[in-house]
């Protein structure tokens, strides 16, 4: 499974008295964007659902047995001591080909905790019971997952953040050069950029069968 960070833009900050979105006429139109410790909330891609046939093995449309989905995503983040505390809590949407008797479908999830784009510094897997009721199609529940991620870690270096933040105008040649084109840069915000990855914890084939379909 491949993941890529998402693309980071440059930070232009003048004053400390901006907010994130304002657009300053003075100084040429430059847009200020707030960094945050907290960590990027997503779904790697291919691992938002899972199918389950019957038989086993089969990836026949018509052996779809359940079929459930990742839905209504939401995150908060807390500080807790020395740590950032990310809090996702999502839904697990199913439905079943067959309205049978009360049955209850166990899916294993993941909740991973990833730093510069490509490494995994922690990792659990859980378990979401899904209860169809006797003669229904649907079923849902809803789940917490939380990473807790350092501070200081997910923090720039003060002379970094100098040298991204540093004053700009219109027309220096200064302005026209992108920070995170200097690899020491682009290095130190990739390290303190953490991700809170969540998706169904899927077998290869069902993988295969995600990116395939």
């Amino acid at each position: 499974m491949k993941l890529r960070l998402a693309a980071l833009a440059t930070v232009i900050m003048l004053s400390a008295c901006r907010h994130a979105g304002d657009i300053t006429a003075e100084n040429g139109g430059g847009i200020y964007a707030i960094r945050s410790a907290c960590p990027i909330l997503g779904i790697p891609a291919a691992t938002g659902d899972i199918t389950l046939f019957d038989p086993a093995g089969s990836t026949d449309s018509r052996a779809i047995d359940v079929s459930a989905a990742i839905t209504d995503i939401q995150s908060s983040c807390a500080d807790a001591g020395n740590d950032v505390a990310s809090t996702a809590t999502f839904t697990i949407v199913a439905l079943r080909r067959d309205a049978g008797p009360a049955r209850q479908v166990v899916l294993p999830y993941f909740d991973v905790a990833m730093q510069g784009g490509q490494d995994i510094v922690a990792k659990r897997v859980g378990q979401a019971v899904l209860s169809f009721p006797a003669g229904g199609l649907h079923a849902s529940t809803r789940v917490q997952a939380t990473i807790r991620v350092n501070r200081a870690a997910a923090t720039l270096p003060q002379n970094v953040r100098e040298i991204i933040t540093r004053p700009r105008k219109a027309g220096e040649a200064e302005a026209a050069q992108d920070p995170l084109a200097d690899p020491t840069v682009r290095s130190a915000v990739a390290k303190a950029t953490f991700e809170h990855l969540i998706g169904f914890q899927l077998t290869q084939d069902q993988l295969r069968y995600n990116a395939t379909r």
